[in-house]
């Protein structure tokens, strides 16, 4: 599954219990975060947070005055197995898609991780993903009915 999200970039002094206070509110707002990753940049922090519902994380992390900067990105559902994210970047590298950053999750429901995507080019990201899923489902049903029909000829 591909889909297009709000990711909040947040900016945060060095304060002790800021990010405690972050996730507390974000917990009592009952906001489900699908990925996020921490990051320091000198004397400040940088955390990107995707929440299934990104209007109402806003609403709850407004009145904490903080710095947010909406950014659009990708959320890539993928199998958690060695080689899925490689499979992800060279598809979009083969469309000629620029990933400006990524990061994921692991171990989601079902065995599935999922990838946010910073890419110069949504749409066309979108495209080469759905492109190759649809032709690798078409090839694996191709594959599957070629072996059934050899097994149905040997009876």
């Amino acid at each position: 599954m591909i889909e297009t999200m709000v990711q909040y970039s947040i900016f945060l002094g060095n304060k002790p219990g800021l990010l405690s206070q972050i996730f507390a509110t974000l917990a009592a707002a009952k906001v489900n975060i699908v990925a996020l990753t921490m990051m320091d940049v000198s004397e400040h922090g940088v955390l990107r947070i995707v929440a299934r519902d990104a209007a109402k994380a806003k609403a709850a992390l407004d009145p904490l005055n903080l710095q947010l900067a909406p950014t659009s990105v990708l959320a890539v559902t993928m199998p958690n197995k060695p080689g899925a994210l490689a499979d992800v970047c060279e598809k979009l590298s083969a469309s000629r898609v620029q990933i400006s950053y990524l990061y994921s999750t692991t171990g989601a429901p079902g065995g599935k991780a999922i990838g946010i995507f910073k890419v110069q080019n949504p749409e066309r990201a979108t495209k080469a993903l759905e492109t190759k899923r649809s032709q690798a489902r078409d090839m694996k049903t191709k594959l599957r009915n070629h072996q059934r029909a050899r097994t149905a000829g040997r009876r």
